[in-house]
């Protein structure tokens, strides 16, 4: 079915309201008041140095998020008018496309988890060894192009404006699940949705902890994909090989220019693509070299009996 396709212009985003923006003075408070609390009751939970760093990070990503508000409503709008379907800007669509939004996000952070490309556009958000509030700031400046996961959503039908909404909605949960003054809820609320104690796992850096709870909004993902694992002991915040700088631009790109610097030492197409794209934890350099000394020494240890018998 052909559908009249609607110009940019039309949707009025002016008009639209930025609930991101608009909760901005809530989080910040709540942020300080959960400082607050853990200073009165002695605990270590935040790090000024580290709160500065993630508030930096935040708000240089919230204006990259402004600058390219055009690319992000312009897909959406292009995917929107090649779509064959329609889906009416009804109740019911917020709640299918809020579904289908944090379906995406799944994916997307499970992906960006899993290879290594993608891992430096969401390290960032990790490599602080603490959790708190604040660590719901830590962004990367870099993480924008996974957009392209949520094409396919924005292609099922939904009207931009719908695709807004929940999205903005899906991007504010995740505020309140980076904390430790939350324990656990109750079960019908865990099992269905990701909480603090879900989430808590997800940021740790415990082996039997690592790539778990990709959950955005919802954990049932975790549950029918069998990523899911519940808190048990107190996690180990932070990445596997923690940074020790609170250089706001170095949190955002160190990985990237390790990757780089890999890349550069990349003997083929095919050791270049693994850098890129296998796990974050493949040491693909390192292994090779180890792989050649191993060669090398058990050649030496052929040539031996050959020296001694001459």
């Amino acid at each position: 079915m052909n559908y009249e396709p609607i110009l940019l212009e039309d949707l009025r985003i002016e008009e639209w309201p930025n609930l991101i923006l608009w909760a901005v003075p809530i989080m910040f408070s709540l942020v300080f008041i959960e400082w607050g609390v853990s200073w009165y009751q002695k605990k270590d939970a935040y790090d000024t140095k580290d709160f500065f760093a993630a508030s930096t990070i935040g708000i240089v990503n919230a204006g990259i998020s402004a600058l390219i508000k055009v690319v992000v409503f312009g897909s959406a709008l292009f995917f929107y008018n090649i779509s064959p379907f329609r889906i009416p800007v009804t109740w019911w669509s917020f709640v299918l496309c809020f579904f289908a939004v944090d379906f995406a996000r799944y994916w997307a952070h499970r992906i960006a988890h899993e290879q290594r490309f993608w891992w430096a556009t969401h390290i960032t958000h990790h490599n602080s060894s603490k959790y708190n509030l604040s660590v719901s700031f830590r962004l990367s400046w870099t993480q924008h192009i996974k957009i392209i996961f949520f094409f396919p959503v924005m292609f099922m039908g939904f009207n931009p404006f719908v695709f807004f909404i929940c999205h903005q909605v899906a991007v504010l949960y995740q505020f309140w699940i980076h904390t430790e003054y939350i324990k656990k809820l109750p079960k019908p609320i865990e099992f269905f949705f990701t909480t603090p104690s879900h989430h808590r796992v997800h940021h740790a850096s415990d082996a039997h902890y690592l790539d778990k709870n990709y959950g955005s909004t919802f954990i049932i993902w975790d549950r029918m994909f069998g990523t899911f694992m519940p808190e048990g002991e107190r996690p180990t915040y932070g990445i596997t090989k923690p940074v020790t700088s609170y250089n706001p631009i170095y949190l955002v790109f160190h990985e990237w220019i390790d990757i780089v610097k890999d890349l550069r030492q990349a003997n083929s197409f095919n050791e270049a693509w693994r850098i890129l794209f296998g796990k974050p934890s493949d040491d693909v350099i390192g292994n090779r070299k180890k792989s050649q000394e191993k060669a090398i020494q058990e050649v030496k240890v052929k040539l031996e009996p050959q020296k001694v018998n001459s």
